[in-house]
């Protein structure tokens, strides 16, 4: 994947933000936290529309079906994931073989939004028009205390994808080490 030499500068620099932040005052909430990525991954993909996790909560909710796609790794998904997700590869999304109807209303997320965002803008140069990034990931969503499944059991742990993205999560959301 290609990556916008600007964006990656950002996101390494708030990154370090927080990781500093985090060992000056473990007690302080973070600098930097999932939402406050999102400039940063707009600038890499300006076309991709976002949802916030409140709005979500309320589609999920409602009559019309949500199409979830998880952009995270199989040992991400496998910890945890939104119920109802499809994992789809952030690397290589199949999108043919996804099977959506081009109407389908998709939100797809990951961690925090950046590799979530390179597949909705596939899709959506694929043709689909309605298709949203989760802002903040499934870490906002989490963090907000929403519910998070693995094999079709409510959990409380969320895979924390390496130990300076994990500090974005609660602390007892990360209980697991990968």
């Amino acid at each position: 994947m290609r990556r916008a030499p600007l964006a990656l500068a950002l996101t390494s620099l708030l990154v370090a933000s927080l990781a500093v932040a985090q060992a000056a005052s473990p007690a302080v909430s973070p600098a930097v936290s999932p939402t406050s990525l999102r400039p940063v991954i707009e600038a890499r993909y300006p076309e991709v529309r976002w949802i916030d996790v409140a709005t979500l909560g309320r589609w999920l909710a409602g009559e019309r079906p949500v199409v979830l796609l998880d952009a995270r790794q199989p040992a991400e998904f496998a910890v945890s994931h939104l119920e109802g997700a499809r994992r789809v590869d952030p690397d290589a999304p199949d999108v043919a073989g996804l099977g959506l109807a081009r109407d389908a209303r998709v939100v797809v997320y990951c961690s925090v939004g950046w590799r979530s965002a390179s597949v909705a803008d596939a899709l959506r140069r694929a043709g689909y028009g309605d298709v949203h990034n989760l802002e903040g990931g499934i870490f906002a969503w989490a963090n907000e205390g929403r519910p998070v499944s693995r094999d079709g059991r409510r959990v409380r742990a969320v895979h924390p994808y390496d130990e300076t993205w994990g500090r974005m999560l609660r602390a007892p959301l990360r209980r697991y080490r990968p």
